[in-house]
């Protein structure tokens, strides 16, 4: 297993990094990190360039393209996660100063945002976004899932599928084994068509009270 793919803890939490996030869908509050990690390594090997377009984010495979929306102004950004991080609560990217300066988001530290996994990059010009490695899959359309939540336990995943069921037309269990060998319950609504259909299953998820839900595609 390669060293970034395998689990970590910070702060008596364990993260699982996931294996294939194309199509992954999250919103929360970005922030950005500068001058005192610049010149530090990162999680990848590299060495933070506050001036390259990438970024930290806690689960999402190194070298994974994203694509960063501001909902509040509509600008978009592509950066390449090479770190960890943040860990904060409802804090989902941690982005180099020149993203964040694109983003408009220097002043005010942190701002509101949606990110959607793309294909795998590699670095670019300094100050340019990254490179695609492979072309990235179409996620406008396909078949996607909005999950709630992961259960170590499955009779907690049954019972968040019958309250969902109240809500969603479909909620399936989907088991999965982390890369440590721990066995959790997936429980995810859909499937949806579309992105904006997804979309809006997701704000509805958010607003049944599940905040850290996100987009997942088959």
């Amino acid at each position: 297993m390669l060293k970034s793919a395998r689990p970590y803890t910070v702060d008596g939490v364990t993260y699982y990094p996931l294996a294939d996030a194309y199509g992954h869908v999250e919103k929360g509050i970005a922030s950005w990190y500068g001058s005192k990690f610049h010149g530090r390594p990162t999680s990848s090997g590299e060495i933070y360039d506050m001036d390259q377009m990438t970024a930290a984010h806690k689960t999402l495979p190194l070298q994974t393209m994203v694509e960063v929306t501001r909902l509040d102004t509509g600008r978009k950004i592509v950066v390449r996660v090479n770190d960890r991080g943040p860990f904060v609560a409802r804090r989902i990217i941690d982005l180099s100063r020149e993203a964040a300066k694109r983003l408009g988001m220097l002043d005010s530290g942190t701002a509101p945002v949606r990110i959607v996994a793309l294909a795998k990059g590699r670095p670019g010009p300094a100050g340019a976004p990254p490179v695609p490695e492979e072309a990235p899959p179409d996620f406008n359309h396909g078949s996607f899932w909005v999950q709630a939540g992961a259960f170590g336990v499955r009779d907690n995943a049954e019972r968040l599928r019958e309250r969902l069921g109240a809500s969603f037309d479909n909620v399936r269990l989907q088991p999965v084994t982390t890369p440590d060998g721990v066995a959790l319950t997936r429980v995810q609504a859909g499937p949806f068509g579309d992105m904006d259909m997804a979309s809006s299953a997701l704000l509805k998820m958010v607003r049944l009270g599940f905040p850290e839900s996100f987009i997942v595609a088959d």
